[in-house]
């Protein structure tokens, strides 16, 4: 091909540009520190450059554990100018979580806030044979900033488009971490495909409520500067923190899980100010957000976009992109359609839902089949494991992601049923096989089985029911601090319920009768027999 008709595409370019088309104005806001476009480029090139005076080569892993401050966004672009490979870790995460996914990225260098210098040590403590070198960033003696200053600028070129990235990892079906991988292509469109969607432009204002570390950030972190826009960093999702972000800081946009946007709601200075002309323009991933809130929210000066994807899709993959004809829709009926998933986002292929066999159902909103997507947004595969990338394919070549969902006539897909048995709770994956699997490490579990059940602030929770095994006991309590004590809490059911499980005749539980039984009151169900 011509050389003057092509070039590798790479999220990085953007904060090259914007180095010379913005290079004066505001970049980054984090706290006390306030950062242009030039200075973010500078900061990131010689991040890239420390990493490769420190033995990084092209391909290693870099690991960051970090809140989303201005560290972890300039890892977005540092890492990959040094050639490596970006693993921006879930700081909810328990030791062992995390030790796995260092042992199994190969991470090699780990840049750690001060805040998480306790997680991170606990984790090496939980797999011995991890040595990693430790960065550290802010505390009392900031290694972060010292290897900056004395570090050259880097700024690697990007040879394939279609190479590694980064590595985001999520549990999947089986509840073990698997790395999704991310490719340079991929990144630069689905940033694309943000900002475009989200009308970011240089006005912008994009608060961090959204961390980093999920899907790197639905690509935001490329989207914003893209823009030309402010990132505003947040270390804490906090109901007021984020109204004092919007009055005083003129946030315009930002992401968040269905219960971020509930906090906000029930915050006491909700609202905007009276002078202010534009509304804030909020993108909600997870579960619909209810129709009282979306109404709650919108009186408060805060519109709501629902997005659907998932850590495979690079983040949104779809968007319920809102048609003008519906403003003039009852409320009921424009709550209907405002809650569905929608279409594909700009830049991927449009959405199909199929039967067993492969083949599209009809356009009905009735049909129920599997959402299938496809596109430059879609994984590499998942790291270091063919099989696993195998099973998530279709034999057509179109990405599995196991939910369910039906196809309306106007092209916008609905979701009925997670197929994965994944439960979102405030926003973060749980799946219910790595607590059953926890659960049953307890001597006196016989059988578990968890699903989700709606909770009015985090969306969904796990309920836990449990068999125990003959002449043993063992309390509702006692399970829970049980699966705290050895995975993530967040991911620890918040109720459990003892006695015999509803199976099938072949032995197979029915899950389909507990979600039903965790949905209303206990005690429903002849099988239920609680605290025993």
């Amino acid at each position: 091909m011509n050389g003057m008709a092509f070039s590798e595409l790479t999220p990085t370019a953007f904060a090259a540009r914007a180095a010379a088309v913005f290079a004066d104005r505001p970049a980054v806001v984090d706290g006390g520190l306030r950062f242009t476009y030039a200075e973010l480029w500078q900061r990131s090139t010689r991040l890239a450059g420390a990493l490769a005076a420190h033995g990084v080569r092209p391909g290693d892993r870099v690991a960051v554990l970090a809140p989303n401050t201005h560290v972890l966004l300039e890892a977005h672009y540092g890492v990959p100018l040094a050639g490596a490979v970006l693993v921006a870790l879930n700081t909810r995460l328990a030791p062992a979580e995390i030790a796995y996914i260092l042992g199994h990225s190969g991470a090699a260098t780990v840049v750690v806030d001060a805040e998480y210098r306790d997680l991170l040590a606990a984790a090496l403590r939980a797999d011995p044979s991890l040595r990693p070198t430790v960065v550290e960033s802010g505390g009392g003696a900031d290694a972060y900033e010292a290897l900056l200053a004395a570090a050259d600028p880097l700024a690697l070129p990007v040879a394939d488009e279609k190479s590694l990235l980064s590595l985001n990892y999520t549990s999947g079906t089986t509840g073990r971490p698997k790395g999704v991988m991310y490719h340079h292509r991929g990144a630069y469109l689905q940033a694309l495909a943000m900002a475009y969607q989200a009308k970011l432009d240089t006005s912008s204002r994009y608060l961090w409520t959204l961390p980093m570390f999920h899907t790197n950030g639905w690509c935001f972190p490329w989207a914003v500067t893209a823009a030309g826009g402010v990132h505003h960093c947040l270390r804490k999702v906090d109901a007021a923190a984020i109204w004092r972000a919007i009055r005083e800081d003129g946030v315009t946009h930002f992401c968040a899980a269905p219960t971020v946007l509930a906090m906000l709601a029930a915050d006491p200075a909700a609202g905007l100010p009276a002078e202010r002309e534009h509304r804030v323009q909020a993108f909600a991933g997870g579960a619909p957000p209810a129709p009282a809130l979306l109404a709650e929210l919108g009186a408060a000066g805060v519109e709501i976009h629902h997005l659907y994807g998932l850590t495979e899709t690079f983040g949104p993959a779809v968007v319920c992109a809102p048609q003008p004809e519906w403003r003039g829709l009852p409320a009921e009926r424009r709550a209907a359609l405002t809650a569905r998933q929608g279409i594909a986002n700009i830049v991927a292929e449009p959405v199909r839902v199929v039967d067993e066999s492969g083949t599209d159902v009809p356009a009905d909103g009735a049909a129920l089949g599997e959402i299938v997507l496809r596109g430059n947004n879609v994984m590499l595969g998942y790291y270091r494991d063919p099989e696993a990338t195998a099973a998530a394919c279709t034999a057509d070549g179109w990405f599995r992601t196991g939910d369910l969902g039906v196809l309306h006539p106007d092209g916008y897909v609905e979701l009925r049923d997670r197929a994965k048995d994944v439960i979102i709770s405030g926003g973060e994956n749980v799946t219910s096989v790595e607590v059953e699997h926890t659960l049953a490490r307890h001597p006196a579990v016989l059988d578990a089985a968890v699903v989700g059940a709606p909770h009015p602030k985090w969306g969904e929770v796990p309920v836990a029911y449990v068999t125990l095994r003959a002449g043993t006991s063992a309390d509702e309590a006692e399970l829970i601090a049980f699966v705290r004590d050895r995975i993530a809490k967040f991911k620890a059911p918040h109720r459990v319920v003892f006695g015999d499980l509803p199976k099938t005749s072949t032995g197979k539980i029915q899950k389909a009768l507990l979600r039903t039984h965790a949905a209303g009151p206990l005690g429903t169900e002849p099988w239920h027999r609680e605290n025993t």
